[in-house]
């Protein structure tokens, strides 16, 4: 698999807000000594999302490729992940909200079997990150629930599918699955 293949070759970095998953996957991806293709899913939609995005592309190297894709996140594995490369995605969560607003249950449905079948194969070094919502207080309306049901399925799939599953709380790294980080 190449340089950075000690630490399996997929990876789901998941946790809080603000409990350096993020940090954590842009570590792992320099680790591999791979060129690093970031793929954001994030939308500005606000000025605290403008600014998290703005925080985000600040502390990247220059020379990591980027691609914004908020929906079709299978279809750029598909096309980009390769034996020499590292990709990361930030965020799985991020992408699973663009789903939900967008209302789309059939097209939510196939691009998670889409996603879903893509990381199985992919080839060369593949990050993701994703927010935990299972660990705190049950949400009062339908959307928030169903989104906490669909990111926990999305992330249990997506565990068994990687070599390594950890959980970072307060910027320190619990493997959960595979080779320590």
């Amino acid at each position: 698999m190449g340089p950075g293949s000690e630490l399996g070759g997929r990876s789901l970095i998941l946790g809080g807000v603000r409990s350096g998953k993020s940090r954590l996957a842009e570590r792992l991806a320099i680790d591999s000594a791979l060129p690093v293709v970031y793929v954001a899913t994030a939308r500005a939609g606000d000025a605290e999302m403008t600014r998290r995005i703005a925080g985000h592309r600040e502390r990247r190297p220059r020379d990591w490729g980027l691609i914004e894709e908020p929906l079709l996140l299978a279809e750029v594995l598909a096309r980009e992940c390769a034996p020499d490369r590292c990709i990361l995605v930030d965020c799985l969560t991020l992408w699973l909200t663009n789903w939900l607003m967008k209302m789309d249950e059939s097209g939510l449905h196939a691009q998670t079997r889409a996603l879903l079948d893509v990381v199985a194969r992919a080839p060369g070094r593949l990050v993701m990150v994703g927010n935990e919502t299972s660990m705190g207080v049950v949400p009062l309306g339908d959307l928030s629930r169903r989104f906490c049901d669909l990111a926990g399925v999305l992330h249990q799939d997506l565990a068994t599918r990687c070599d390594q599953v950890i959980l970072s709380v307060a910027g320190l790294p619990l493997v959960l699955k595979g080779e320590a980080a």
